[in-house]
């Protein structure tokens, strides 16, 4: 049930990991890989050349405008009906439906305002895993199944449930960390807390033994990365991801004001995962572009690797509870929330609905905002739309 309720709000379209040993038909290699400059420079292609048949991709362009989302209003005037109580801030407005379709890195196809900076929900789970991969790949988290409390000594991985915590089920959301973060409650109990998505009390598993979707835990992660660290998350993000993809200067990570920690004597602020309780990642459609262009290109751009083709692979692979999920990335491999998509497409997924696809097989990202759409459906005309 907290799969399918999860579904309904976000529209998922999972995806997985199995990249195939050698490069597929339509795929760029590593050689000849485009990558746009920072700005607006961002070069277009004919669909015609990219290998569309122009008259279908405009169609699904034409469909996609269609799907304007009905789940949040237009001044986020449902926010806490639906998610409880907000701890942090909401824009007074957002961008109506928009979305580009990318093909080997160039624009093949834009509608929409594509450069208005709007929460994106829970996609930012998917930038908070990349953070997670650079804190392994430079050693700062020896082994992703440490324990978490061989690290972090707050008091947050004390008791005898969350000392068995490991970095890996934070990631796959199967940590069963029990406890209160910034005024949220693990449990989802309440309903002015929580909204719609309040939940019936249970009985905690162990960690790593059952799958659960949840903010609190995941802004745990958060609030424990920046403790290693030692460094706001949003400063991170820009420094080693955003900066060097050319992202613009409008997107901001936004905390809830009483989300703060004290690092080296210093008081800082630790972002969600999220924007369920307000505050989140706020950010256009190009710069979430550029994010699902790097990890197409498995971590790389131009001649950099920001984060390692081997984290990548971990990261969109399957756990082994749970729906097709990888390290806060939704998958396709077994239960094809895109049906009529390759098995090792993946996405990172945000209510309202935020989408950031990304398909190795075709060397293609589609990004999807504010849309009502099936998951499967926009995906399904663009890759009809391919000439073979």
């Amino acid at each position: 049930m907290l799969r399918k309720t999860f579904f309904l709000l976000v529209l998922p379209a999972l995806s997985a990991c199995t990249r195939p040993a050698t490069p597929p038909a339509g795929t760029t290699t590593r050689s000849e890989a485009y990558f746009p400059a920072p700005g607006n420079a961002w070069k277009h292609q004919a669909p015609s050349i990219a290998g569309f048949d122009s008259a279908r991709l405009a169609d699904a362009v034409a469909f996609a405008k269609t799907q304007e989302t009905t789940q949040m209003t237009p001044n986020f005037s449902t926010q806490e009906e639906i998610f409880g109580k907000l701890l942090g801030p909401m824009p007074t407005s957002r961008a109506t439906t928009n979305g580009l379709v990318l093909r080997h890195g160039y624009i093949v196809a834009e509608w929409g305002d594509t450069q208005h900076a709007d929460p994106t929900y829970s996609a930012a789970k998917s930038f908070l895993s990349t953070i997670l991969g650079l804190t392994i790949d430079r050693g700062m988290i020896k082994d992703i199944h440490d324990p978490v409390a061989n690290y972090i000594k707050d008091g947050g991985y004390d008791s005898e449930q969350n000392r068995k915590v490991t970095w890996e089920h934070h990631a796959l959301q199967t940590s069963e960390w029990e406890g209160e973060l910034w005024g949220k409650n693990a449990n989802f109990i309440g309903h002015e807390a929580f909204g719609k998505g309040e939940r019936k009390p249970r009985t905690l598993q162990a960690p790593g033994t059952y799958y659960e979707y949840n903010d609190v835990r995941i802004n745990r992660l958060a609030l424990s990365l920046l403790r290693i660290w030692k460094r706001a998350l949003p400063e991170v993000l820009k420094t080693e991801i955003m900066d060097p993809i050319g992202a613009s200067t409008t997107w901001r990570w936004v905390p809830y004001p009483n989300a703060t920690a004290t690092v080296d004597g210093k008081q800082m602020p630790s972002v969600s995962g999220g924007t369920r309780w307000g505050g989140g990642l706020w950010i256009n459609a190009r710069d979430e572009a550029r994010f699902g262009y790097l990890m197409l290109r498995q971590g790389r751009w131009g001649k950099k690797q920001l984060v390692s083709a081997d984290w990548v692979k971990q990261a969109t692979t399957p756990g082994p509870v749970g729906p097709d999920y990888g390290y806060l990335w939704w998958l396709n491999t077994t239960q094809k929330a895109w049906p009529d998509a390759p098995a090792n497409s993946f996405a990172a997924l945000g209510a309202g609905s935020n989408t950031i696809w990304v398909d190795p097989t075709h060397d293609i990202v589609i990004v999807w905002r504010w849309h009502n759409g099936s998951p499967n459906e926009l995906a399904k005309r663009v890759l009809a739309a391919l000439k073979s």
